[in-house]
């Protein structure tokens, strides 16, 4: 069964977005006729793939037959023996994008993101464990050209981070990262530990969307915004100032601190960036929560409760549970060489949204 819906039904969608498209009152929101005219160009691509796909299956099917007759001339057959793999092939290819394509992406995907790194079950091993996960997103965002901009953190006694939290920019940085949102487990033996044995230790990751102004509004009002004197190194420069910036939404509770900078301004700049961000995702978690059998539908919800990844440093293997792939390279992993496992999770999160699309356009 083919993750594609009729090319009766793309025209049909492809013939809407045309009649909204024509409508002049769409060009007064520059967003949204931004958006439609992403969508048209999407559900055009759609139509035009899936048409060649039906082709290229006629094809196959007529070398198919070709082959089953014994009456053919020995010739053709030959002919469509010879082209019947590369038709298959090209038919596989045909699919795989036509399946990226179902799914609408995601209008965050684009955005730059804030991260948070948290020490979980382990104590100091949790805490050196959460610094290589920051080493390990620091490298793959070199590799990917993004900028990383630390926004807050939070060093235990042996060097590692009991909370970092950071901000990366670039290209489609949220598409790339959404999935590492989970409990991240480690069982490896810690350099303290005299008799050899294996320890296993957690760190918490949160990748949130980074919150633009209309996204939502934020009441004045309704923040505590307290500044202090920033503790740690540094006698002439952070520490000297009342640099350190503290806010308190008070409707949710949460609050926000960032001491990373020597200016009061920036840091509150810093913490509003966020809070404003972690906002958005509570947001996003209770319209999710409205539909929660979707969620089954995706590789994974992006709880931070969720269990999602294994390094397992005597093996040197590294296993994410929620599509059963597993590596033996822990080493370039942790080095920054994300892109095969981040390409496997976005693949496999497609494919389950089209299924669950398809299902839905047919039921």
């Amino acid at each position: 069964m083919h993750i594609l819906p009729s090319t009766e039904s793309i025209r049909e969608k492809l013939s809407e977005k045309d009649r909204e498209m024509s409508d002049p009152s769409i060009f007064g929101d520059g967003r949204k006729a931004a958006a439609c005219a992403r969508e048209h160009q999407r559900l055009t691509r759609l139509l035009n793939l899936s048409i060649e796909l039906r082709s290229l299956e006629s094809q196959i099917e007529e070398s198919r037959e070709l082959l089953k007759d014994s009456n053919e001339d020995p010739e053709i057959r030959e002919m469509a023996e010879t082209e019947l793999p590369d038709l298959e092939e090209r038919s596989a290819k045909l699919e795989e994008e036509i399946t990226l394509l179902v799914v609408p992406s995601d209008p965050a995907d684009s955005r730059n993101t804030v991260m948070e790194i948290r020490a979980g079950a382990g104590g100091d091993e949790a805490s050196l464990f959460a610094a290589d996960l920051f080493r390990m997103y620091s490298r793959f965002a070199e590799t990917q050209g993004w900028r990383i901009e630390p926004m807050s953190s939070s060093l235990s006694d042996t060097g590692g981070y009991k909370e970092i939290i950071f901000l990366v920019t670039g290209e489609e940085v949220y598409r790339l990262l959404k999935f590492e949102s989970g409990v991240h487990r480690v069982q490896r033996v810690p350099t303290t530990e005299t008799n050899g044995r294996i320890h296993t230790s957690t760190a918490t990751v949160a990748v949130l969307p980074e919150a633009e102004e209309v996204d939502l509004v934020i009441n004045p009002e309704e923040l505590e915004i307290t500044v202090s004197r920033a503790s740690g190194p540094g006698g002439q420069g952070v520490n000297t100032t009342d640099s350190a910036v503290q806010i308190l939404h008070k409707p949710t509770g949460m609050i926000v601190s960032c001491a990373d900078e020597r200016s009061q301004i920036k840091n509150k700049a810093k913490a509003m960036k966020v809070l404003r961000s972690r906002l958005l995702q509570q947001k996003q978690e209770e319209e999710r929560a409205k539909y929660a059998a979707d969620r089954r539908n995706q590789v994974g919800s992006g709880d931070r409760s969720e269990r999602i990844r294994t390094y397992n440093f005597p093996q040197s293997r590294l296993t994410d549970h929620r599509i059963n792939w597993t590596t033996h390279d822990l080493d370039g992993i942790l080095a920054g060489s994300l892109q095969e496992v981040l390409d496997a999770l976005l693949r496999a999160d497609i494919r389950a949204k089209a299924e669950a699309a398809l299902a839905e356009s047919t039921s």
